[in-house]
């Protein structure tokens, strides 16, 4: 195989072992509040929003040593020990205690932060600026495969159920854990890629637990020197002019990950005057969101049609379309279903309530998610190449850091104010892009790099 199918080869594997894990996970995510409030056990007392909160809370606080981490086990056996820790947490639903509960929060939040960093590290070592586009949309449509797999399974599960019993949420968490596993030990079949002509010395560094036999007689710095190295690096990093600029879109894609993945489908549940089926409509809205995320992947980073006019268009698509998905959910849902009890609201918004509005939002949100996140991928493994790990650690860093604050609101906010937010977000995260992104078209010089 030649060392750009092997590198191709690994791009797909990645996507794949995220695929298997995030159908597990994010699956989860979706129908965690849901599930917490069908418990038939008084002695639990958690609370989905708040579990969500503290994941993204310890996942911010890990970033700042994701890096030393990655260089000292490598990405390889980085991401094999998070994915453990995320299985789990969703094993812990088979037999749910608070106590259990909230440490496998505080677990799968340093989990997190090394799998996220692990991931961006071998996306970069894995691409050249010509193919970094390709590999970002590739890997993003695999990925969001898990949500369309994991709630069509939700779907077919819960349909019809006004209630959800324990022999039914067992069920559930037992299939979507093995489901996290079989992930896990994907990773297992990325190799090491061949090196360039022109070695990167990043990639050497950040591969050294899978290096070949040195080359060099002068000696190789410790694992300590290079571990407090990453997270040097990392802290410099975070206040250069181009990640700050970047750090409103990172962080507008936190708060939306927070909306999309956890308090929507709360809602459509939340929804009594959607039917009988309103519990089995989570599902479906997860499903229609990750065919938005897939086909955003597809053509924003595999057929890279929009290569000759760069970033921008994609990320003011992606602006564009969440702000009517807005727009609609206002009008089409309940102002209190995010807070709702289990028995949901009767209250409706400004239109007769329509399933077909609220699964047309799903879609739309994961289509806009999707623009924003493929260009995110690309622009900072395009300016950060030598840094990746780093560079990854600072992004997954700020956009945790703002889901936990949203997780965290999302306990007492009304839907209209959580959608306001979302817009002003939104807008000051696509004009700082489209900042950093001329920044980026500047410093191209000779590159033959194709942006998405």
């Amino acid at each position: 195989m030649s060392p750009e199918g092997k590198r191709l080869l690994n791009i797909i594997v990645l996507g794949f072992g995220f695929m298997f894990m995030f159908t597990a996970f994010q699956t989860c995510g979706n129908i965690e509040q849901t599930v917490i409030k069908s418990f038939n056990s008084t002695e639990f007392h958690g609370s989905g929003y708040t579990s969500m909160a503290i994941i993204y809370g310890v996942f911010s606080a890990s970033n700042l040593i994701a890096p030393s981490v990655v260089t000292v086990i490598g990405p390889q056996l980085s991401m094999f020990f998070s994915g453990l820790l995320y299985s789990g947490y969703i094993a812990m639903f088979i037999y749910p205690y608070t106590w259990s509960f909230y440490t496998a929060s505080v677990l799968v939040g340093i989990g997190a932060a090394v799998l996220w960093t692990a991931q961006g590290n071998v996306l970069a070592i894995n691409s050249t600026d010509s193919t970094i586009g390709r590999n970002s949309g590739i890997f993003w449509a695999l990925l969001q495969f898990s949500l369309f797999f994991g709630n069509l399974y939700i779907y077919c599960a819960w349909h019809g159920h006004d209630h959800i019993t324990d022999k039914d949420r067992q069920t559930v968490f037992i299939s979507l854990t093995v489901i996290s596993l079989v992930g896990c030990f994907l990773f297992f079949l990325i190799r090491k890629p061949d090196p360039e002509p022109a070695s990167s010395e990043a990639s050497e560094s950040l591969l050294q637990a899978e290096s070949t036999e040195s080359t060099a007689s002068s000696p190789q710095p410790s694992l300590c020197s290079q571990a407090l190295d990453a997270f040097f690096k990392a802290c410099k990093m975070f206040v250069t002019k181009e990640m700050l600029l970047l750090s409103f879109s990172i962080g507008y894609t936190g708060l939306e990950l927070t909306f999309y993945s956890g308090v929507y489908g709360t809602c459509i549940g939340a929804m009594t005057r959607f039917g009988q089926d309103a519990k089995g409509l989570i599902g479906i809205s997860g499903i229609c969101i990750g065919i938005g995320e897939i086909l955003g992947g597809g053509v924003f980073g595999m057929l890279n049609k929009c290569n000759r006019f760069g970033r921008n268009p994609v990320v003011l698509l992606g602006l564009i379309t969440h702000f009517v998905a807005f727009y609609l959910i206002f009008l089409n849902i309940a102002s209190d279903a995010p807070i709702a009890p289990e028995a949901g609201t009767d209250l409706q918004a400004y239109i007769t309530p329509s399933v077909g509005v609220a699964l047309l939002c799903s879609f739309l949100l994961g289509l806009g998610d999707s623009c924003f996140n493929t260009q995110l991928l690309s622009i900072i493994g395009f300016m950060f190449r030598d840094n990746s790990a780093p560079a990854f650690a600072v992004f997954k860093f700020i956009q945790s850091i703002m889901a936990a604050v949203a997780f965290f609101y999302s306990n007492y906010l009304l839907l209209h104010w959580q959608l306001l937010i979302l817009v002003v977000a939104g807008f000051f995260g696509a004009t700082t892009f489209f900042m950093a992104e001329t920044m980026a078209e500047s410093s191209r010089r000779d590159s033959d790099y194709d942006s998405i």
